[in-house]
């Protein structure tokens, strides 16, 4: 059990020397100090160390490998940091005057159109705080178009079975019904359940692509007429996006809206609860639905310079997030793109598909795939290596014991044992080829041990959690001893 600050503690230990005043001394009235406040007495070393110790113990991006499938843990260039805290960006306040945050107004703007372009759409609001608040965002405004049009009585959103985990819970929140779509033995979206159910009811298909089993929508042109036959919409969940970037636009596939995570594709650190933006993008026919505030040129402004302004979208369905939203991750989805170019996304795009695909043909033989085709930026294995008992959720402890994070366990759901592995492209041969080997070591230990797997891991300060029980005992701290 790690010691606490009050646990170190030790009477007449201080972690400054203060000066002594240059002014007259005065008493403080009564009561305005406690006799005992109960804070620890440290030195500064004691606490430096105590807190470094506590970090060390963390896992991330910069400490090692972490193939988390569909959330791109990708390594953030230390540069992309840097601008986000120069100080005309980090200091500025969003209720300034506009005329004083004019290069803050223009990072918006050009990043509105950087996005625009990338995803082939007519128009593109930044509001959106998560991936998830971007999902809502588009149900929204296809509620409020439909509606528009006269049809508010649709109420059907369907939802493929290979789709992003949060698009039913979106929906719901959006007050519509989630209808599942299966998958054909390609991992495709089946094409004949598909047409049975597009009809006057639909408002949407949320289509995630590639799809959580990283695998493209090989029948995409014919599912955007199916559903756009019947009147209905086609949203892109683009959380996977970082397959497509500079290589295809969901935008030009007929993709109506949709989102895009700055926080998995675009460079901004990702997990620990933040930060995030889920921009949306949207077609012609819906941009005018968007949140607002969106940041446009005025070619004459008040001086008669060109200035940028913040407005709102004729029909926009109001604001998802205060003031512009999540302007840090902006600044980093900004330096991001304009660090690496069109060129450079497209190779970052090229790159995390080749090591995807590079390490399912190295896992294959022992790690079932179970649609045999070329995966984009992540695929997913069933983590119970042949003749053995031991199961997903045991290999990926195990993979702590050989300092990698677990992949994704037990999504998509229509994968038994699921594993989803999704390397990125920022890491090397080196490292997947470890990665691999730490694998097939543990498909050997699954066959010859394989309680050494049911109690991994052995080597973290924590091991082998009972975690139904720690879901809903939430005791972060025994006091039992």
């Amino acid at each position: 059990m790690e010691a606490t600050v009050y646990e170190l503690s030790a009477s007449g230990r201080s972690g400054m020397d203060i000066p002594a005043p240059d002014v007259p001394v005065t008493e403080l009235p009564a009561g305005m100090l406690r006799d005992d406040n109960g804070l620890p007495e440290l030195s500064q070393r004691d606490v430096v160390r105590h807190f470094l110790h506590l970090s060390q113990r963390n896992f991330g991006v910069d400490s090692g490998f972490y193939p988390l499938g569909s959330c791109t843990m990708k390594y953030n260039p230390k540069i992309i940091e840097e601008t986000a805290r120069l100080p005309q960006f980090a200091l500025s306040h969003p209720l300034q005057a506009p005329h004083t945050v004019q290069g803050n107004l223009t990072l918006i703007y050009e990043l509105q159109e950087f996005l625009k372009e990338i995803g082939g759409f007519a128009g593109v609001s930044l509001e959106p705080a998560a991936g998830a608040q971007g999902e809502l965002t588009a149900l929204l405004m296809m509620r409020a178009y439909h509606a528009d049009r006269g049809e508010a009585d649709r109420r059907q959103v369907l939802i493929p079975d290979s789709a992003h985990g949060t698009n039913p819970a979106s929906a719901t929140m959006a007050g519509l019904d989630a209808l599942e779509i299966p998958s054909d033995r390609r991992g495709n979206i089946d094409l004949e359940a598909l047409r049975a159910v597009c009809d006057g009811t639909v408002v949407a298909l949320m289509l995630t692509n590639p799809n959580t089993l990283g695998l493209f929508e090989g029948n995409i042109r014919e599912v955007v007429e199916l559903v756009h036959g019947c009147g209905g919409l086609v949203y892109g969940d683009g959380a996977n996006m970082n397959a497509l970037a500079g290589v295809a636009r969901p935008g030009d596939l007929g993709i109506d809206l949709m989102h895009y995570n700055l926080h998995k594709t675009f460079g901004t650190p990702h997990g620990g609860g933040g930060p995030g933006a889920g921009p949306v993008g949207a077609s012609a026919e819906l941009a005018e639905y968007l949140p607002g505030p969106i940041v446009e040129v005025n070619p004459a402004g008040n001086n008669g310079d060109r200035e940028y302004e913040s407005v709102s979208p004729p029909k926009s369905i109001g604001r998802m997030c205060t003031f512009f939203g999540n302007f840090g991750t902006f600044v980093r989805a900004y330096a991001y793109i304009r660090l690496h170019g069109g060129e450079g996304l497209r190779l970052n795009s090229m790159h995390a598909v080749l090591n995807a695909n590079y390490m399912r043909c190295r896992l294959h033989d022992l790690y079932r795939v179970p649609y045999v085709r070329i995966n984009m930026h992540e695929f997913v294995c069933q983590g119970r290596p042949e003749d053995s008992e031991v199961r997903a959720v045991d290999v990926g402890k195990r993979l702590m014991d050989y300092g990698f994070h677990p992949p994704t366990t037990y999504f998509p759901l229509i994968v038994p044992e699921a594993l989803m592995i999704e390397p990125t492209e920022t890491e090397s041969r080196e490292t997947l080829d470890a990665f691999v080997d730490a694998m097939r070591s543990i498909a050997e230990e699954a066959r010859d041990n394989p309680g050494l797997l049911h109690a991994a891991p052995h080597k973290t300060p924590v091991r082998r959690l009972d975690e139904a029980r720690a879901a809903r005992q939430l005791v972060l701290i025994d006091n039992s001893a």
